[in-house]
Parts: C-alpha cells; sequence; structure tokens
C-alpha cells in the first residue's frame, strides 16, 4: 500500500547510484569485481531496488548480514551471487544451497557443521572462508602465534565435504584513517597478514580461491594494493563519507519533510520539552513531521538545521518522538506546506553526523520504516516503498 501522506519521506536517487557505481569501477579498473553491500535494507536506501539496479548494471556479487535478508532478495527475484557475511544457524544450510547463496566460514566449528548438514541435505555449499587478521570480530584468528593454527584450520576446513570453497576475505578496522600513521601501519599490517595466510592455505590446499577481497570502503578509496579481484564498498556506494566527494560521487538520499504548521511567539516563550529553548526575540517558529521515531536522533536537538528553498533553518527545542521545531525567523518567504531537506543534496549527511558525534551510516540506517522511500529515475518516480503493514 502507498501512502497518501506528504508527511516525511526520502527520495532515492537511483541515477546518483547508477553514476557511484560506474565510477567506482571505473576507479578500481574492469578486473576488479563489484560486490554491492546491500545488508541493512541497502543501508536504508532499498535492497531491492538497488540489487535490481545492480544486476542490471552488471554487478557481481551482493552481500547481506543475514538469511533473512537473502531471502527477501531471492524472493523479489534478484539473481546476483549473494554473500552472506555474518551468522547462520547451521539448520539453515539446506536454505542457503535451495537459494543458491554463499555462506561466510568463520570457524573451524562452523565450518564442520555447515559441512555436515550439506552432505545430509544432498548438495553443495558455496563458502568464503573469513580470516580475522586484526578486526577482532569473527573469522579464523590469524594474529601472531594463532598463525600456523589458523592456515592448518583453513586448510582443513576448504578439504571438507560438501563445500565448494570459492573465496577468502577479511576486513579492515581502520582503512579509512589515512592521516593517522598508526592506522596506516596497521592496515598494512592486516593486509600483509591476509596475504601471508591465504597464500599459506593454498600452499597447503594444492588450489587457490577463485576471489580474495578485502576491500571495504576505505580501502576502496585508498588502498589500491587491496582491491585484489573484487571490492566491496560499504557506504561510500552511496555517496556518503568523508571519501564520496573526493571520488565524485554523488549523495543517494534525500530526507525530506514538510513545515506543516507556522506560528508566531513572543520573546520569552519556551519552546519543548524541558524548555531547553528560550526566545530571545518574536520568532516565527515552524513544526514539522520529523521526530526521533523517524529516525531523527534527539542528541542532536537545538544542535542542527534543515534546509529551506530560502536558506537555513536552526532546529530549536528538544526533538519529539514524532516532530521538532524549526526557527524561520528570517525567512519569511517559507509558508506552511514547503519542502524542507533534512539532509541530502544541500545538506551533507555527513554533517548531521558529526554533529551527532556519529558516523554517516547510523543517520542513513536511522531512517525508519514509517518514512516512504520514493525511488526516482531520469527525474521520474519509478517506485515507492513503505515498510509499514496494513
Amino acid at each position: 500500500m502507498e501512502s497518501t501522506l506528504k508527511r516525511t519521506w526520502a527520495e532515492i536517487d537511483l541515477d546518483a547510484l547508477e553514476h557511484n557505481y560506474r565510477t567506482l569501477r571505473a576507479h578500481v579498473g574492469e578486473n576488479v569485481k563489484f560486490l554491492g553491500v546491500v545488508k541493512a535494507d541497502a543501508y536504508g536506501h532499498g535492497a531491492i531496488p538497488y540489487s535490481r539496479l545492480l544486476e542490471e548494471l552488471g554487478a557481481d556479487y551482493l552481500a547481506v548480514s543475514s538469511l533473512d535478508e537473502a531471502m527477501e532478495l531471492r524472493a523479489n527475484e534478484i539473481h546476483l551471487p549473494i554473500l552472506i557475511l555474518g551468522y547462520t544457524p547451521a539448520d539453515q544450510v539446506g536454505n542457503l544451497i535451495d537459494l543458491h547463496v554463499t555462506q561466510a566460514v568463520t570457524t573451524p566449528e562452523a565450518a564442520k557443521a555447515y559441512s555436515a548438514e550439506a552432505v545430509r541435505h544432498g548438495g553443495t555449499l558455496k563458502v568464503h572462508m573469513k580470516l580475522d587478521t586484526g578486526m577482532s570480530r569473527v573469522g579464523f584468528l590469524c594474529q601472531g602465534d594463532h598463525f600456523a593454527q589458523a592456515v592448518a584450520d583453513v586448510t582443513e576446513a576448504c578439504r571438507l565435504p560438501g563445500f565448494d570453497v570459492e573465496g577468502v576475505f577479511t576486513h579492515f578496522a581502520v582503512s579509512d584513517e589515512p592521516d593517522k600513521p598508526e592506522s596506516v601501519e596497521y592496515t598494512r599490517h592486516q593486509l600483509d597478514l591476509f596475504r601471508r595466510t591465504f597464500e599459506a592455505v593454498e600452499a597447503n590446499w594444492g588450489r587457490k580461491f577463485a576471489i580474495h577481497h578485502c576491500s571495504n570502503t576505505g580501502a576502496t578509496a585508498l588502498w589500491p594494493e587491496a582491491w585484489m579481484d573484487m571490492i566491496r564498498p560499504g557506504l561510500l556506494q552511496y555517496g556518503c563519507g568523508e571519501f564520496a566527494g573526493q571520488l565524485g560521487l554523488k549523495p543517494v538520499m534525500t530526507l525530506k519533510t514538510t513545515v506543516s504548521i507556522i506560528k508566531n511567539y513572543d520573546p520569552g516563550t519556551t519552546v519543548s520539552y524541558g524548555r531547553t529553548f528560550k526566545a530571545d526575540r518574536p520568532i516565527r517558529m515552524g513544526v514539522v513531521p520529523y521526530g526521533y521515531a523517524d529516525g531523527f536522533f534527539r542528541s542532536l536537538s537545538n544542535r542542527c538545521r534543515m534546509m529551506t528553498d530560502y536558506g537555513p533553518a536552526p532546529q530549536c527545542g528538544r526533538i519529539c518522538m514524532d516532530m521538532c521545531m524549526i526557527d524561520l525567523t528570517d525567512l519569511p518567504e517559507v509558508k506552511e506546506g514547503d519542502e524542507v531537506e533534512i539532509f541530502g543534496n544541500r545538506i551533507s549527511v555527513n554533517e548531521v553526523a558529526a554533529l551527532a558525534n556519529t558516523i554517516s551510516y547510523e543517520i542513513t540506517c536511522a531512517v525508519s520504516k514509517r518514512v516512504p522511500r520514493v525511488f526516482i529515475r531520469h527525474g521520474k518516480v519509478v517506485d515507492r516503498e513503505l515498510m509499514l503493514r496494513f
């Protein structure tokens, strides 16, 4: 069902997505595969429309966090290879095989459990081996005294029955921090350890992995030696983050709302919960239907701004669940019903993230399910999503 309300909505520019994809492909060269990370509903941008576009454009792989996310893609006739980066219970191996979904293998125990289930199911599970080279999260632990055991464990996992071992990968912790010498050194250490580990496994196994990949957003932007066989940029493909501008990428999501009410207040009037804002002059205050239930962090209260067609409007008072207030005193042309940009082309999501002391990823992922997504291509609305049940 389509919302009939022009309240708060996210416009997803599919032309910008296409531009970003082509720009990143040109950046890394035609011999490097492209994996589109579409977990968390494509970082809030809409996994289904984006995946369809990537398939149309000739991408090589998709990545999600869970089997449920992979099932959603398959149910919507997305045929690209899909890699699950996160945990899948072993009793779901049959579903993985039936849906032609690739699973990350992160421990010797998981490898044995997946193998046994694949054999029991009578099929073959495509897998990528995940190496922990310093992220200290998931993967076969390779650091220091664990190196030899990791090589032995991964080699054994590669030889298990019921597996089609396609790839090996790792994840960088600080590849996006080029201004910190210790971070550059750590990324170089991770890259070297990754290479030494998979080369040792390949020597023992007697085969080579078809796909070696480790380039997240930071490495895609800054570390050509890490591109290897495939890149897997995250937020970078959506035109967000500090490297997007450097690479000529465009923001894909523009979050908009409307001015629902305008009221005039006397000096001394306090606004919203806690009375944290007090007018020091006659003030013309607009109310917009955008609050923390829509994904607007309450910590941004009295700290951020929104963009009207006539200039920026400071946000005033505590952000409420369903609405907030903006100061229109110096913008007399703004009237009720006018559109207001929360972030997008005129106010960068990076600016909003910095004010909230967080990262752009969290801002786009936080845009809630009650905010409709409107997908635009060639200047026309081609799809809409509203993730509410009717």
